[in-house]
């Protein structure tokens, strides 16, 4: 009861000695709105000189100030200090990372002369965990490897060293230090869980939910919104609907566990289980609209999605908003929609002037799309984002000196963005195979790996079969049934170059051919896979993690004409829908 704690020390008409002080900076902490700051700080410049050698009382001022964000008053406060002990450096560790300043955490450990406790090394993990650059990392790892033993025993830093180990991708060791934990309880399950999402293992996730009710655990909202995430990144119909079933009915009604179902099912291809959770949404926001509006726009109702857009009241529209929107008019093709939408935005920001530049580029509108580029860098420094939407449509039209003049200039202007000009370079080589220029694409891998390193995304798709959720990766050889696969999926490549040779603009190495190189995309495996369990499937549903090569792309037509079957297929980019008349609802713009 804070305010209470205010009125009786204004009531006060004694002299507040330490801890009257240390009790109401805790009560201004906690209230930080305008009366507080003015108490707390009044009654700190007012404060005794023989009460700045009480730590308790000054560790107290510090979290005020640092709740109040004056990072600078607190700073000045902990050098007054002489005799710092860990729970002062606790209380600056603890505000940097209230405030955001999460270097100023990893500084002011690697200044700390005493040993870190529990707390510290948490707030240490945590910090290290949200900076994620080599600095961090390498403080991170080696806290981690000098802490005590028995801090192996305190579920809480356990958790937050999963959690940042995930954050560093790895994974094995994140699993390693969560079957140490001996009473495992829900959060530590909701940050692995939450790892798994964000290294691309949502099977793993989802398992996990049966593990946790063997504990008898009760899942909580937190874990329920990354078992929806996880599903969002499946996009398996079925799996979806499994975990929807399961969610308590009380949580239903939650918006943001509704607003997560939304981009759940719109992710899934299910368009008509999102709209039905959204007119369950009672007053929506602009995070349920946007949801929706992303819903329509990555299954290719574009129009739908304007509509939507247009019946948002105007104070509801942010910049998540009209990213979406502007998406939906992308995905279909809907340029001057997405013009006078563009116009109308009242603040125009990097990332809206990028998917503008996406919609242009998409419709092979480059001049346009270069000038968006040239305006936006008169004022503000170039954005990698911007010149990579451009190099995406370069690829579908096959631009060649187009791609590489803006690939050039992108390692002119960003030399130290690795993963930019390494999903540049492959899509950079990827036009000049399907203009069948294997040697030049060749070459633009082999200086990509000099310069830049092997470090490229790995290959995953995941596919239902028989009601079980099977996944593979480009050139796996793990499944039990992996001769007939590779078998089956050479069987179609073949099938596919006698309907039509054309298709075809793999490289080719040593020992290699292009069917073998073709029939070991992850995608490819997963299609074989279902042809093995029913000789003429009607339907196939698959996700992969990363965008189709323009080669599957072709080829899954191909497929769905032959065998007069439908295939879905959810990329990293959009939703490909493949029709038996050997059609794609992308119109072969993705």
């Amino acid at each position: 009861m804070p305010e209470n704690v205010l009125d009786l020390y204004e009531k006060m008409n004694i002299k507040a000695n330490p801890a009257t002080l240390t009790v109401l900076f805790s009560a201004c902490s906690k209230g930080a709105n305008d009366r507080a700051k003015n108490i707390g700080k009044e009654s700190l410049q007012k404060m005794p000189n023989d009460y700045y050698n009480n730590n308790i009382l000054l560790t107290s001022a510090i979290n005020m100030l640092m709740k109040f964000n004056d990072i600078q008053s607190a700073e000045k406060l902990f050098k007054m200090i002489k005799n710092k002990d860990i729970i002062t450096y606790g209380s600056m560790m603890k505000g940097y990372t209230e405030n955001k300043e999460y270097d100023k955490v990893l500084d002011l450990f690697e200044q700390m002369p005493l040993k870190p406790d529990h707390i510290i090394g948490v707030l240490v993990f945590n910090a290290s965990a949200q900076l994620l650059h080599d600095r961090a990392k390498q403080i991170g790892r080696q806290l981690l490897y000098q802490v005590p033993k028995h801090f192996h025993s305190d579920t809480v830093v356990l958790t937050s060293v999963i959690d940042m180990l995930m954050k560093f991708n790895d994974v094995t060791t994140a699993e390693h230090y969560f079957k140490m934990i001996k009473k495992k309880d829900v959060v530590a399950y909701s940050v692995l869980m939450n790892g798994y999402n964000i290294n691309n293992e949502p099977l793993k996730c989802l398992q996990l939910l049966d593990e946790i009710k063997q504990h008898n655990l009760i899942p909580d909202e937190v874990v329920w919104i990354i078992l929806i995430g996880a599903c969002a990144q499946l996009s398996i119909r079925s799996k979806c609907q499994l975990i929807f079933d399961q969610i308590p009915s009380h949580l239903i009604n939650k918006k943001y566990i509704q607003n997560s179902l939304i981009h759940m099912w719109g992710k899934a291809g299910s368009v008509e289980n999102a709209q039905k959770i959204f007119q369950l949404v009672d007053n929506p926001d602009a995070i349920t609209y946007s949801a929706m509006i992303n819903a329509y726009g990555l299954n290719r109702m574009g129009l739908e999605a304007i509509e939507l857009y247009r019946n948002i009241p105007c104070h509801l529209r942010d910049e998540v908003t009209y990213i979406c929107v502007l998406n939906a008019c992308s995905h279909s093709a809907l340029l001057d929609d997405a013009y006078s939408i563009f116009n109308e935005i009242p603040q125009k920001n990097e990332q809206i002037i990028t998917t503008m530049i996406d919609c242009l580029s998409r419709l092979y509108l480059f001049d346009e799309a270069q000038k968006l580029i040239e305006d936006y860098e008169k004022s503000y420094p170039p954005s990698s984002a911007m010149y990579m939407a451009i190099l995406s449509g370069t690829r579908n039209s096959r631009q060649h000196i187009l791609s590489k003049q803006i690939y050039d200039r992108m390692k002119i202007l960003f030399p130290n963005q690795k993963d930019s000009l390494i999903s540049g370079s492959i899509l950079l080589s990827n036009i000049y195979l399907s203009l069948g220029d294997h040697q030049e694409a060749e070459n633009i891998r082999l200086n990509r790996i000099e310069q830049l390193g092997t470090k490229v995304k790995s290959g995953t798709s995941w596919t239902e079969v028989n009601g079980d959720i099977v996944e593979f990766k480009a050139n796996d050889r793990s499944h039990s049934r992996s001769k007939e696969i590779y078998a089956q999926s050479k069987h179609i490549s073949d099938t596919l170059i006698k309907y039509d040779p054309s298709w075809k603009s793999c490289p080719l190495r040593k020992d290699e051919t292009i069917e073998s190189v073709l029939s070991s995309h992850s995608e490819r495996l997963a299609i074989a896979y279902h042809f093995i369990q029913q000789k003429e499937p009607s339907f196939i549903q698959i996700t992969n993690n990363l965008r189709m090569c323009g080669d599957c792309h072709r080829a899954t037509k191909l497929i769905t004409k032959i065998w007069q079957c439908e295939i879905i297929v959810r990329d990293a980019n959009c939703i490909h829908h493949f029709s038996p008349d050997g059609t794609c609802s992308c119109r072969d713009h993705f």
